[in-house]
């Protein structure tokens, strides 16, 4: 449309998305005598385009329309730019039989209608018919994009269900609220799980390997008593002596670790804020953030309590992520349910079941067993003939809270090891000096060589490289 007006040699602006630093410019000139504006549907909804001097006594501003859209919304919306604040207006809109509009909805029988009754190309056509025909279209146009929103709405709400869960379980662990029921949930059901799974199975053995691989206890129950015991019975057991087990473990952590809590808090608790400690499982390793004064006034549980918080937001997070990249494969992949006449959104409700059930269990598997496993790292034990003196944690260089965060040490067996940076090293002992790297510029084979002998590098001292 501007090239055909440029052609024409008539003066106009375009307000389109690459224009919108001058879109009010270009609004305000719109009503100004003899000013033409070609606008995009999006550009200027909702703008009261305000008339300049002599236009309302020549009627107004004038909306002219390429075409007729597939909502009636957005050609009401094109003609409520006229007439806006009780100023005078008009509107007029151009439709083309070859219009998408009228293409899909049956233009060739209106096409083959109007050349029986004599009309010629481009002649206009005002006949109540054909505007009746164009509302028609649009009404079946907007049926199908409301069923399509509706199919769209009831996808979501299998998604909405599965998302309330998990956000009440992250919300739970990110403020603390319920997170200790929610471990002893996830702690029983995962016990209930192996029970069900190996008895069904019978097999005690895998039972056993499983209980020393996810939680770390050899459990008490043995071969006889597994295959005749009820399942709940058996749940109940196994529950009770992995959580004892988590308790002595638990405790051990802060037995650990409380002696350089709280001689950091003696020393620099003023201004030493949040504490780091590092965490691992032997797989992964966890950075946990603790504040130091609830620390001590807890005597050391408030450690226990972020490790908690900290692997059971990262396990939910991972997980959930994954879960959603496998939900749009699965809303994707059972659309095809219909050439088979099945109903695409019922299969969807039962795969997303499935897979939501399977990240659950997983989520409690990952949480459990980084619990059950999780103690500080481990320097590498020296022997028994070579021992030396342990070197003293030098406290003097951990960070504070308020610039940066601490670091603790694992006094675990008396030697000091400090992870700042990401690196893992140990003030007192000897640094090993490393050689810098020195790189020059690549000799190719057929250049000549640098010693300057006028032979190629190939044929000289590059005639032993690989």
């Amino acid at each position: 449309l501007a090239r055909m007006l440029k052609l024409k040699n008539i003066k106009h602006n375009v307000l389109n998305a690459k224009q919108h630093q001058r879109e009010a410019e270009i609004v305000a000139e719109a009503g100004l005598q003899g000013a033409v504006t070609i606008a995009t549907n999006m550009a200027g909804r909702g703008t009261d385009i305000k008339l300049g001097s002599g236009v309302k006594e020549r009627g107004g501003l004038a909306i002219i329309g390429t075409e007729r859209h597939e909502a009636r919304r957005v050609d009401r919306q094109l003609r409520g730019r006229a007439g806006r604040q009780g100023d005078p207006g008009s509107t007029q809109f151009y439709c083309s039989l070859e219009d998408d509009l009228m293409r899909i909805f049956g233009s060739d029988r209106i096409a083959g209608l109007m050349d029986r009754m004599g009309y010629k190309e481009g002649e206009v056509i005002q006949h109540s018919m054909i505007t009746k025909s164009i509302e028609r279209a649009q009404k079946k146009v907007e049926e199908n994009n409301f069923g399509t929103r509706k199919r769209l709405l009831e996808y979501d709400d299998v998604m909405n269900a599965q998302r309330e869960v998990i956000y009440k379980r992250r919300r739970h662990a990110l403020f603390g609220e319920r997170l200790q029921f929610d471990l002893n949930n996830m702690l029983f059901d995962l016990c209930a799980e192996l029970i069900t799974l190996h008895q069904d199975n019978k097999d005690y053995h895998n039972f056993k390997l499983d209980c020393i691989r996810i939680l770390s206890t050899d459990t008490h129950i043995d071969e006889k008593e597994f295959e005749s015991a009820k399942t709940n019975v058996l749940a109940e057991k196994l529950y009770t002596e992995a959580t004892e087990y988590y308790q002595r473990k638990s405790n051990h952590l802060v037995e650990n670790v409380y002696p350089n809590i709280k001689n950091l808090y003696e020393t620099r608790g003023s201004t030493v804020e949040n504490v780091v400690i590092p965490i691992t499982d032997g797989i992964k390793a966890l950075q946990v953030i603790f504040n130091l004064k609830k620390a001590i006034e807890g005597r050391g549980k408030e450690v226990i309590h972020s490790i908690e918080k900290s692997v059971t937001l990262l396990m939910i997070d991972e997980a959930w992520k994954e879960h959603l990249r496998q939900m749009d494969e699965l809303k994707q992949s059972v659309q095809s349910a219909v050439y088979e006449q099945k109903d695409p959104l019922l299969i969807y409700k039962l795969e997303a079941f499935d897979l939501f059930k399977t990240m659950v269990s997983e989520v409690n598997r990952d949480v459990l067993s980084f619990l059950f496993k999780g103690n500080l790292p481990q320097q590498q034990q020296t022997p028994m003939n070579q021992a030396q003196a342990p070197p003293k944690t030098d406290y003097s260089r951990m960070k504070t809270g308020r610039d940066d965060t601490s670091a603790i040490t694992n006094p675990t067996n008396n030697q000091g090891r400090q992870l700042q940076n990401g690196t893992i090293g140990n003030d007192e002992q000897e640094q090993v000096k490393q050689e810098p790297v020195r790189v020059g510029p690549k000799v190719g084979r057929n250049d000549p060589c640098p010693c300057g002998s006028g032979k190629k590098y190939k044929s000289c001292h590059g005639k032993d490289a690989a």
